[in-house]
């Protein structure tokens, strides 16, 4: 082994070009920073929503409306989609598995029951919510309605 045939260790050096080791370096001084500004001091972190001094997106949009964490979303299923699924199923029942067996919701969804289209068939139907136009035409023809 002879002094000119040393090498340093695989993976023991990076080949990587180090900043802010003098003027020599090419990359001393400022250190690829730039001059002045949050964005060349140490310890800098860019807020969220941060846009130069700007006024932010989210300050400059008027705020408008309340939603309540507290509402309850129900899906909403007319008469005529459950007299298209009666009869495309020969079912005289409807619960919320028939619902989520044939696609209509999904098993967390809260089902109201609306009173749009025409209901021909009588109808055994459960779900969470009725309105009182869907309650007046499924017992019109002697179904029964469940709430869950």
């Amino acid at each position: 082994m002879k002094l000119n045939t040393l090498t340093p260790s695989e993976g023991s050096t990076k080949n990587r070009k180090r900043i802010g080791r003098g003027t020599g370096s090419g990359r001393g001084g400022t250190s690829t920073r730039g001059h002045k500004g949050a964005k060349s001091r140490s310890g800098y972190k860019r807020k969220l929503g941060f846009e130069g001094g700007q006024m932010p997106l989210q300050r400059r949009v008027p705020k408008f409306g309340f939603k309540s964490f507290n509402r309850v979303e129900f899906k909403p299923v007319n008469l005529d989609t459950l007299q298209s699924l009666a009869e495309q199923f020969n079912l005289t029942s409807i619960t919320l598995e028939t619902l989520v067996a044939h696609g209509l919701s999904s098993k967390n969804d809260k089902i109201k029951v609306l009173g749009g289209g025409q209901l021909t068939t009588k109808l055994d139907v459960s779900a969470h919510q009725f309105s009182a136009t869907a309650i007046a035409a499924v017992e019109a023809l002697g179904g029964t309605v469940t709430k869950l």
